[in-house]
């Protein structure tokens, strides 16, 4: 499977940088349903947090906060998504973000 992976110009679909994202936009990711077992409001963090660079991420937790949203949401084996987040090496920016939201986690 790994051979058929399309490489560099064999994309068809074009990387994209400095797309335009309005808070409205950001807000789309409230909308999101969650798979069944995993909170609404984890799996939302978890999009955009999948989705989204450090900066927007950052802009999107402060809306997130504000619309009443869970920043502590967990799994049912009471992970967070910052504990999940402060795993990756190269996402210290996205924890500080949650951080500063108030997020706290079994981890931190």
């Amino acid at each position: 499977m790994a051979e058929d992976k399309k490489k560099g110009s064999e994309r068809t679909q074009k990387a994209t940088r400095d797309e335009d994202w309005s808070d409205e936009r950001l807000e789309t990711f409230f909308e999101l349903l969650p798979p069944e077992n995993m909170p609404a409001d984890y799996n939302i963090l978890l999009k955009a947090y999948r989705g989204m660079t450090d900066e927007l991420f950052s802009r999107f937790v402060v809306l997130f906060v504000a619309a009443g949203y869970d920043i502590n949401a967990a799994l049912e084996d009471g992970t967070t998504l910052l504990d999940q987040v402060s795993r990756h090496r190269k996402s210290s920016a996205y924890a500080e973000a949650l951080k500063g939201a108030g997020a706290s986690g079994k981890l931190s």
